[in-house]
This record gives C-alpha cells, structure tokens and sequence, in this order.
C-alpha cells in the first residue's frame, strides 16, 4: 500500500531539514560571505557567491545518527593571471583568510582538495567554500588542490537538468532523493557513496516516456519511489563493474573519482535489496502489515499524520507554499549536486 499521507508527514517532521536549520545555514554562509568579503587583499577578488550541492538542489535532509548537515556554495572569483601556473592558490589564499579571522580562525577549519571549511560546535553543522573561477576562454572551474589544476563544471547546467528532471516527476524525484538520502544514513547503507552519485543516478533514471504506457508512474511520492529505485535497480544489475558516470550538466567531466569499484560494489547490492523492500511495501495489500514493512525501512517514525496536526516543524505557511512534504525554500538558487 502507498500510505501517501504516511510520507508526506514522514518528509515534513523527520527526512527535511527544518525550517530553523534552513535559516541558521543562511545566515551562517551569509557571516562566512561577509568576512571573506571585507578582507582588503580577498575581498577584491570576489565575485559573488551561488549555493551549490544538495543545499541548492533542495535535496538537503535532517542529519541522522549524529551526522552534521552541511552547506556548500560556490566562491566566484576572478581569474588572477598571475596564478595561471599555481591555481590552488585560490584555495590558500581563501584559506589564509579563514585561518586568520577573529572568529573562524577559533573554530575548526582546514583546506580539502576542493575546497575549504568551516565547522560549527559539537560537528553540528559545516560550510564548505569552494573557490569557482569563470576563465578568459569562457569555462567555468573549480580547483583541484591536489593536482594543483582546474576542475570543469557547470552549475547552471545541473541546476536545469534537475528541475527539468523533478518536473517530469510532478516535482517528486527531489522528494525521492531525500528520502533515499535519508535511508543511506539511516541503515548506514550506501556508504562511501556522494549525494552527487546518488542525485544525478536517480535523475537519469526519469524519462518522460515512461508516463506514455502509464500516466501515474510518478504519480505521487511512494510510486515515483517505487520506479525510480526499481529502475535504478535494473539499471545496476546489468552493470556488476564500476560504470562510468557522466556530469549531466554538459561540462564534459565524470564524477568517477567519487567512488572505487569497492563502493560501486556495495551500493548496487545495498540498492537491489532495498528495492526488492520497497516493492513489498508497497505491494503489501494487508494496511498493518504495509505500514510495518514500511517501518523496517525509514524507522519507527514512520507513522500517520496526528489528526489535530495543522502543521509542520517547517510552519503552517511553508507547508502551504510548497506542498505536503515539501520544504518551503527561499528564492531561486543555482548550483551543482556536491
């Protein structure tokens, strides 16, 4: 059975991140900003910034087994023509300003390949800052400290492949994605597998053609869940080795270097077993016994709306701007799936 209010209360209190957190990341990326901004050497060289990853994807989830959440976004910078020869640069130079400041410098922080961050008590939440340049030849970059070399992307790229994605799915392939998010973190399934995979994987998988022989295959939250994770499933099956996967942005890059054929591995059978879960859920005639297939999945919380509830932890107001389940967003951002 599909228990379509069962996942729409499940979305809205338990897989989203709350509307308090949502503001608390705002308004901490905004301080980071400001004081990468007014430092007199940096700020200069700042373009501007564009959230990115599962934060701009709306794809963000609650953080589940002690797990921080975190935010991503983009640091356009111009390019500098004097470190043409040394690009991490950008990163050390970001870096510098961090280390230095009277607040950050104090808290936990350091530089990765792609990016530097920013962590907040207790490992609640973190920021990553990753330096983006658009080059004199028109292509849009990222650095790879490690390789002290540029990285293609294409942020606005991925940002219309998704929604054109999520439209097909009468806006539910996000919502599957959280929700498949969420079960990676909650069965510790998946590991060592990026949201980015598990985005842009989910999001291949929709194709407008399937409506044709039926309208409602992506009707409503547990069925697009359903055909997403089924297909995904068939899709991994043919394909035992580690399959290469493309940016679908058009930037001409792969995200292979985010997994081993170990992870691939262990992503495809943790899927095949989930999926084979979800189709008895869902099949399950008995409503009892559906729901409780349904909990051996997502967890106890799983459980029918309260009667006399009238709204969610994201407020009365956003839950009637987005829809049941759905996150009331701020204003339109673009971005690419970290």
């Amino acid at each position: 059975m599909k228990h379509t209010n069962y996942f729409d209360e499940f979305l809205a209190n338990t897989v989203n991140l709350s509307k308090f957190n949502l503001e608390t990341l705002e308004e901490r990326v905004e301080s980071i900003y400001k004081a990468l901004k007014a430092d007199p050497d940096l700020g200069p060289r700042i373009v501007k910034k564009i959230p990115q990853g599962s934060w701009a994807q709306k794809t963000i989830i609650s953080p589940q087994n002690g797990k921080p959440f975190d935010a991503d976004f983009l640091l356009e910078m111009r390019e500098e023509a004097d470190w043409a020869g040394d690009v991490k640069k950008y990163i050390s130079t970001v870096y510098k300003v961090i280390h230095n400041h009277s607040i950050y410098g104090n808290m936990p922080h350091n530089k990765k390949c792609r990016c530097v961050y920013v962590e907040y008590a207790n490992n609640a939440m973190h920021v990553d800052i990753v330096p983006f340049v658009v080059l004199a030849d028109g292509t849009q970059n990222i650095v790879n400290r490690d390789d002290n070399c540029w990285e293609r992307t294409n942020p606005g790229g991925f940002t219309t492949w998704m929604q054109e994605k999520d439209k097909i799915t009468g806006r539910n392939l996000r919502k599957v994605i959280r929700l498949v998010k969420f079960l990676r973190d909650h069965k510790n399934s998946f590991t060592g597998t990026k949201s980015i995979l598990i985005t842009t994987l989910l999001g291949e998988r929709v194709e407008e053609w399937k409506k044709l022989g039926d309208p409602g295959y992506y009707s409503d939250v547990p069925t697009a869940l359903l055909h997403l994770m089924s297909d995904l499933d068939e899709w991994l099956q043919a394909r035992p080795y580690k399959p290469s996967i493309s940016d679908p942005s058009g930037s001409g890059v792969t995200f292979d270097h985010r997994w081993s054929q170990e992870t691939y591995a262990y992503f495809r059978d943790r899927v095949h077993v989930h999926a084979a879960e979800i189709k008895e859920a869902y099949d399950e005639t008995n409503e009892e016994s559906s729901v409780a297939k349904w909990q051996a999945l997502f967890g106890d919380k799983f459980q029918a709306p309260a009667a006399s509830s009238s709204s969610s932890k994201f407020g009365a107001a956003g839950a009637a701007g987005a829809g049941a389940g759905e996150v009331s967003w701020s204003s339109g951002r673009s971005g690419r799936a970290g």
